[in-house]
């Protein structure tokens, strides 16, 4: 019966799910449409809207990108290649290699969500190389199922953003949180520690029980060939130029420099391991790995094709934000007719579960954990603090409903199936059931955080 269910869900997204350029497409029309009578503004004010926030996501994109490439490029490295392929040799069957494959993203994404992200993906391609007759569709669907816990983790922008002091932390709220949230009470109250155990648990579990007893789509190994990234000697006697790009010397002193740098700012001054470090950690360690700028270079290049995905599409992401945020003569905001629909069928119990689901709804259309905030923020902790609702667990509803439909959200699995190389229909699928397990955790958990 439970196989029956996954063949359903697969079909179901492979005759539906569109490519995710154009499901960004589509997202952009439905927006728009829906704004204009929602918010009773004019369709002159949503395309100002849409063509004024197209454009706000640009260093974003550009840092998805890097943290792309670089990771990618670090996996390529040989000895790190060396290493994985060390790891990926435990498990021994199909299905025990789903199981490692989803904990090892799982825990990898809830300490830093870019680091999973890529880290896991690699790490399922790898076991692919080494483990017949996985199904690889599935294997990289787990691998991208972690990524559901990272924003109840340590890279969770929303609970680190509510713990830092500041001026703006009471402006973004309307002056309801004056002082800083402890992640004492956001991402290590025990409430969120149990739901992040069991959902990990749930989906290592249901993720082994996914794998098909027929109809397995192995990979093409010509997918799984790797990148030849050695140096071409030159003929007769190399020059100076050619001396300086095969210098082990001047690659280790810009890896060290970077290594050095993120040891002071992670160490001695305290600051936050960001998708900013992540993009550090991973140049300066697969420089060093490579051993010379040219061959780093080389391996670079080969990566930059997977980056395309990310490239075309956070512009249009951009300006659904923009339309969704945009404020008319009307002074109606998309967003925050959304949370208020929320908050008006809400009581001190189910507060939390509806802010969930309000922000797994905005987060189909806006999947940025900082677009949430400034959606909801305003609104949800004022109306949390007349229900009486803890502010902590309001913060916390809101960051699972973002992390929670990325589950079916295609944007944010681009690095994985650039370097999967697959298409999101592939996963989406698997994914979909992952998205009702791990739902009825959620909102199970918060129910009782709320009671």
């Amino acid at each position: 019966m439970f196989q029956k269910i996954i063949r359903f869900s697969v079909r179901l997204v492979q005759r539906w799910l569109p490519e995710p350029f154009v499901f960004a497409i589509i997202l952009t029309l439905v927006a728009a449409l829906l704004a204009m009578p929602i918010c009773r503004q004019s369709p002159l004010e949503v395309l100002g809207h849409w063509g004024g926030g197209i454009w706000n996501l640009l260093s974003f994109a550009m840092q998805m990108a890097l943290v792309l490439l670089c990771g990618s490029t670090l996996a390529s490295a040989p000895v790190i290649k060396r290493s994985i392929r060390r790891l990926a040799a435990l498990p021994k069957t199909p299905v025990s290699a789903i199981a490692m494959v989803t904990l090892v993203a799982a825990v990898a994404c809830w300490i830093n969500w870019g680091f999973g992200l890529i880290v896991g993906v690699i790490f399922a391609k790898e076991i692919a190389r080494q483990v017949r007759g996985v199904d690889y569709r599935l294997l990289i669907a787990s691998a991208y199922s972690g990524f559901v816990v990272w924003h109840a983790g340590l890279s969770g922008s929303i609970p680190l953003t509510m713990a830092t002091p500041g001026d703006s932390l009471a402006a973004a709220t309307n002056g309801v949180l004056t002082s800083p949230v402890p992640i004492t009470e956001t991402i290590f109250n025990p409430y969120n520690c149990l739901i992040v155990l069991a959902v990990v648990l749930a989906l290592t579990a249901v993720n082994a029980l996914m794998h098909p007893k027929r109809d397995i789509v192995t990979v093409d190994p010509s997918l799984l060939a790797a990148d030849d990234a050695a140096d071409h000697q030159p003929f007769g006697d190399p020059t100076p130029a050619q001396r300086m790009d095969r210098s082990p010397l001047l690659a280790w002193a810009v890896s060290l420099l970077g290594l050095a740098y993120l040891t002071l700012h992670l160490g001695w001054q305290g600051g936050a391991f960001d998708l900013n470090m992540v993009i550090l950690l991973f140049l300066s360690l697969g420089i060093l790995c490579y051993g010379t700028a040219q061959s780093y270079v080389r391996a670079f290049a080969s990566a930059a094709a997977g980056a395309a995905g990310i490239i075309l599409q956070f512009p249009f992401y951009a300006g659904i934000m923009g339309i969704i945020t945009g404020v008319g003569e009307s002074g109606i905001c998309f967003g925050t007719v959304i949370s208020n629909a929320c908050i008006a069928i809400s009581t001190p119990v189910t507060y939390p579960l509806l802010t969930f689901l309000c922000a797994a709804v905005l987060n189909m259309f806006v999947p940025s954990g900082g677009g949430h905030w400034a959606i909801q923020a305003p609104v949800m902790f004022a109306a949390g603090a007349d229900l009486g609702v803890d502010p902590g667990l309001t913060g916390t509803a809101i960051a699972w409903g973002d992390a929670w439909t990325n589950l079916i959200q295609p944007f944010w699995a681009l690095p994985a199936l650039a370097i999967a190389k697959l298409n999101a229909k592939d996963i989406m699928g698997f994914c979909l059931i992952d998205l009702l397990v791990s739902g009825i955790i959620i909102c199970s958990g918060l129910l009782l955080w709320a009671i």
